[in-house]
């Protein structure tokens, strides 16, 4: 199984950022759009594993840990990561502290636990768009002007299966983990 721990977004989420890939498609020559069903927030990439029920207990043990109950994510503008085969183009996601504590708890979880896990610095985010190559003169960051600041409540967090079916990246929702009271689902 191909795992990651995420926070899903929300339908209205899903749908702003919807629009905005929509946008972006129009002005590009090539690049791989996130479908919106997938649209999300990584918190810790697993990859290939078949320890679920570990991952199931360190998810469990990093709420109660820090700790977390609900807290408010909040989104900023667009971004990107520069890659030689095309951008990566992002909504920023704020490091609010809630989010920070746990995805480090995570992170050192699964470390302990012999999982290999990225060291580079955490950078929130929500990705639109993969090996992106936009039309010469489109200046997708103009977009920010029409974005302005949103936020979503987060009360769980998600282990996330990833297959890819018929050519199509698929997403689905293995188990989580509540932030309010730590019960699972």
């Amino acid at each position: 199984m191909r795992l990651f721990i995420a926070i899903t977004l929300d339908e209205d989420m899903k749908d702003i950022y919807t629009e905005i890939i929509d946008e972006l498609k129009k002005n590009i020559i090539s690049g791989s759009f996130t479908h919106r069903e997938n649209l999300h927030l990584t918190l810790n990439f697993i990859g290939e594993t078949k320890r679920l029920e570990l991952v199931k207990k360190l998810m469990m043990q990093a709420v109660e840990k820090t700790n977390s109950s609900s807290f408010t994510l909040d989104f900023g503008g667009l971004g990107s990561f520069r890659r030689r085969e095309g951008d990566i183009c992002f909504v920023q996601v704020s490091k609010e502290s809630t989010l920070w504590r746990i995805q480090k708890e995570l992170e050192s979880g699964l470390n302990n636990e012999g999982f290999v896990v990225d060291d580079k610095e955490y950078r929130p985010h929500v990705t639109l768009s993969r090996r992106t190559t936009f039309r010469n003169g489109y200046e997708w960051r103009a977009l920010n002007n029409s974005l302005s600041s949103k936020s979503m409540e987060v009360s769980e967090i998600s282990l996330m299966q990833s297959d890819r079916i018929q050519g199509k990246l698929i997403y689905n929702k293995l188990y989580s983990v509540r932030l309010k009271d730590c019960n699972n689902s």
